[in-house]
């Protein structure tokens, strides 16, 4: 199960970098529409990360 959830974290990590890194490469603000992915990937990596720490 930790491996599967390791593997999870790994994908979900990946995805909010890469929605940062978008995000920086643009002059002007994110969307709320991507702000609110970039939030809700970082409460789903600590949730993640709390069950790999139990």
């Amino acid at each position: 199960m930790n491996e599967q959830l390791q593997a999870l974290l790994d994908r979900l990590k990946q995805a909010q970098r890469e929605l940062l890194l978008q995000c920086a490469q643009t002059d002007t603000l994110p969307s709320d529409k991507t702000l609110r992915k970039i939030a809700d990937l970082e409460g789903a990596i600590s949730a993640v990360e709390m069950m790999l720490g139990e």
